[in-house]
């Protein structure tokens, strides 16, 4: 999906693509991803693991993308026998030194009004907002539709036999 957007926020977009990672005031977001969506879906999920390697909490506080209408912080939990899902308008929470991971099941985030079916193999790129950080810029490999994790990044090169 190519969507318009400044210069230097499709520079830093870009850095996030190719390492995986993005960094901001202290936040580092590592191994993001989303599944692809049956035809016809308007809403999916975001995932990724959000650390805090300042000395001051901070505040996953909302997200935008342009591939969507909005985006929202949920929580899904069992209430009994009974798995239920609700909103978190005051977002998450990240103390220093703390590691939150949004996943299945979990926290996430939930991205709502598709305005095209994502599909393997393609990206979505996100704009996380945080109380203190700011705004962080990262990009959502889509998986298979039954993924439960993201794709293992490749940290070395791939080796040749001659």
């Amino acid at each position: 999906m190519a969507f318009p957007m400044n210069a230097f926020r499709a520079a830093m977009l870009g850095l996030c693509l190719s390492s995986g990672q993005a960094y901001a005031g202290g936040i580092e977001v590592s191994a993001p991803w989303t599944r692809a969506t049956a035809p016809g879906a308007s809403v999916a999920a975001g995932y990724l693991v959000l650390m805090n390697k300042g000395t001051e909490a901070d505040r996953l506080t909302g997200a935008s993308t342009a591939a969507a209408q909005k985006v929202e912080i949920h929580e899904m939990r069992m209430d009994g026998d009974i798995m239920k899902m609700r909103a978190l308008p005051d977002g998450v929470e990240i103390r220093p030194g703390e590691t939150v991971t949004l996943k299945p099941g979990g926290v996430h985030l939930m991205i709502f009004g598709l305005k095209q079916r994502l599909l393997p193999g393609e990206t979505v790129a996100v704009t996380l907002s945080f109380a203190k950080a700011g705004q962080i810029d990262v990009v959502l490999p889509v998986q298979g539709v039954g993924a439960m994790a993201p794709a293992p990044v490749e940290t070395e090169p791939p080796k040749v036999s001659y």
